[in-house]
């Protein structure tokens, strides 16, 4: 899936690790994944996300090498390029249709009942609270990055001490949620970001998620053949798209205006909500 969505194995690798990550330079880029052996789609999702990042080093303008011009834009856009890619078009009905029999054939079970695209569908389309961040559905997971912003300025203003983050943590979950976590595994302590001081990097993920609806939308209006091309596997129209759009551009213009270029207007929620609406309410 990897090499269908253009990723070039010559400048990156696929390992595993604890927590999904990608990391690296324009010239070699390096994915990490982990496995639960009850469900694929986990790791396959998450394989899709960072390739998405990848996708976006990968594409960052040749001429503008060890500039700051040709540095991605913004964290907000990078998760913009990951979650375009895993959740607008690897989430799509077409490409579970296109990966359906593909898992079929590769798990030895080609025309058994469960594994077809539509039961597959259903089966991404679930909404639940859960403990676990990365895992969570599209749904539910702007609840998981408010919850990190509310105890990250409480952290910073004062008004949290680090000895009452679990309570805090459990606290939140409950009241956006509605439930508490066993342990501190599945709490407070699930995420890397704080051990490596990236205090401020959630809120990119739901900016992430409502720049990626708008840009698929903008990419799907200009590019009639999009989705058809995705049901093939086909990734070549949206990847030239977000290379002409977005990562040719790198940090030429800010966060805002590469957004209002692509997509002719500014940031707008509203499209990421009415895009909720169409996959899940629908």
């Amino acid at each position: 899936m990897m090499g269908k969505m253009g990723f070039d194995f010559h400048y990156g690798r696929l390992d595993i690790s604890r927590h999904p990550f990608m990391s690296g330079t324009p010239d070699d880029a390096r994915i990490t994944t982990r496995y639960d052996e009850a469900d694929f789609m986990r790791s396959l999702m998450g394989v899709l996300h960072e390739t998405g990042h990848a996708l976006y080093e990968l594409g960052l303008p040749k001429g503008w090498r060890n500039q700051p011009v040709g540095r991605p834009r913004s964290a907000g856009v990078h998760e913009s390029q990951s979650l375009i890619m895993e959740m607008q078009a690897c989430r799509s009905k077409g490409f579970i249709a296109y990966l359906a029999p593909i898992a079929a054939r590769t798990f030895g079970r080609a025309g058994e009942n469960g594994w077809d695209g539509a039961t597959l569908w259903n089966a991404m389309m679930r909404v639940q609270p859960s403990f676990i961040r990365v895992d969570a559905d599209e749904v539910t997971y702007p609840a998981h990055v408010i919850l990190r912003y509310r105890l990250e300025k409480a952290l910073v203003g004062g008004e949290l001490e680090i000895a009452d983050l679990p309570s805090a943590w459990n606290n939140g979950m409950r009241e956006l949620l509605g439930i508490t976590p066993p342990s501190d595994r599945l709490g407070c302590l699930q995420d890397i970001h704080w051990y490596a001081g990236a205090f401020g990097y959630f809120p990119s993920y739901t900016l992430g998620a409502m720049m990626a609806a708008q840009l698929f939308d903008a990419a799907r209006r200009s590019t009639p053949a999009l989705e058809a091309s995705l049901a093939e596997g086909n990734f070549t129209p949206l990847r030239e798209w977000l290379r002409a759009h977005v990562h040719g551009l790198a940090s030429r213009y800010t966060s805002a205006e590469l957004l209002r270029r692509a997509t002719g207007r500014p940031l707008d929620a509203g499209i990421f909500k009415t895009h909720l609406r169409n996959r899940y309410l629908s």
